[in-house]
């Protein structure tokens, strides 16, 4: 079966055709792939529809990234109309992304609506989660009321890590103990056990956990509810700002991690803010994280910070050295593809991943056949 993946992100579109030979998942092929500019939640139809006639070749179904399923969608799901209404019904939870997914999908089906069409989440992998990680510590009456939990994100690329890791080291994935990184325009973290979500940074909606592109991740609600209260802000402004003008932009003016490191290594005090203050959130919540499965076996970094960025590789793990985490600066640096770049004979065995979100939204597609 070969399978288009559309995979809406923070800041770009991806169209991928996998085929898939008998043997399994590992013998995925990409017959084509492309990718458009999509910033802030807005996809143009036009050049969408343009690729999918133009430059890719015949598929067999279609798999959607899906950010938000809520409580109701645990797994993979074929769209139908009452699937597509209940997945915009839950466009305020995760406002970036929701949007963008249900564009991609209503022009998708408008020039190719005679495929099977499947949603795949992000907050799927997250349904593992114990309770003592998924409940806030908020009135009852609220959870129950409107379910009011961490549904976590990320979930298909932390579930290629989960199935991907395991393999490249050669070892099972049973009581591996693996913190999985994804660092991108958005990120987060996963602790991961028997190949199972136990843990995650972010929660509710995209915005909880780490420094992010644009996104402030956490912060103390207490300083929201006083800047709405004392200064005015009204919901909307503080959506947009929070979203759109915080993180690494709020802090250094750019969302471009290269940019903040060159800046910061010539010494500019606003990028080497930025810098910091993303390091120092990352290993708190690796730590975190470790914490969450009682010790550490595989750290690994995807995305497109975690692959390509080796300085905060380098930054993180100096700050992690009582979990055993200690890298190889030769194999850091020239990382690429899927790799170690652990130093020889420490405890953590320290990963480069490539981010394959398709390779596992074919899978799941597959899998509903």
């Amino acid at each position: 079966m070969n399978v288009l993946v559309v995979n809406a992100g923070s800041s770009s579109l991806k169209l991928t055709l996998l085929a898939c030979a008998r043997k399994g998942d590992g013998d995925d092929a990409t017959i084509e792939a492309v990718e458009l500019a999509a910033p802030r939640a807005q996809v143009d139809p036009d050049r969408l529809r343009e690729a999918l006639r133009s430059n890719l070749g015949e598929a067999d179904a279609v798999g959607h990234r899906i950010v938000h399923g809520g409580e109701r969608f645990r797994a993979a799901v074929r769209i139908t109309p009452n699937v597509e209404a209940a997945l915009r019904e839950l466009v305020d939870l995760a406002p970036l992304h929701q949007p963008k997914s249900l564009a991609a999908l209503d022009a998708v089906t408008e020039i190719l609506p005679e495929l099977p069409a499947v949603a795949c989440f992000d907050t799927a992998f997250h349904a593992t989660l114990p309770p003592a990680a998924a409940t806030y510590a908020l009135p009852a009456e609220w959870r129950e009321r409107w379910g009011l939990r961490r549904y976590g994100f990320h979930g298909l690329s932390h579930a290629w890590v989960a199935r991907r890791a395991p393999e490249l080291l050669g070892r099972s994935a049973r009581d591996l103990r693996i913190v999985s990184c994804h660092l991108g325009a958005g990120a987060s973290l996963c602790a991961i056990k028997d190949g199972v979500s136990l843990d995650t940074t972010m929660g509710f909606t995209p915005l909880e956990g780490l420094v992010m592109a644009t996104r402030s991740g956490s912060v103390d609600p207490g300083m929201l509810l006083w800047l709405l209260e004392h200064e005015g802000l009204s919901t909307g402004e503080m959506a947009d700002a929070l979203e759109h003008r915080s993180g690494l932009f709020g802090l250094a003016g750019s969302a471009d991690m290269r940019e903040i490191v060159i800046r910061a290594t010539d010494g500019e005090p606003t990028a080497r803010l930025a810098l910091g203050v993303y390091v120092h959130r990352l290993r708190a919540g690796i730590a975190a994280m470790a914490a969450a499965l009682g010790g550490l076996d595989v750290l690994a970094f995807t995305g497109g910070v975690g692959e390509h960025s080796a300085e905060v590789r380098a930054q993180a793990a100096a700050g992690l050295a009582f979990l055993g985490v200690s890298l190889d600066d030769a194999r850091n640096r020239e990382a690429h593809a899927d790799g170690e770049i652990g130093a020889d004979g420490v405890g953590v065995c320290t990963v480069v991943l490539t981010a394959r979100e398709d390779v596992e939204i074919a899978r799941q597609v597959r899998a509903l056949r």
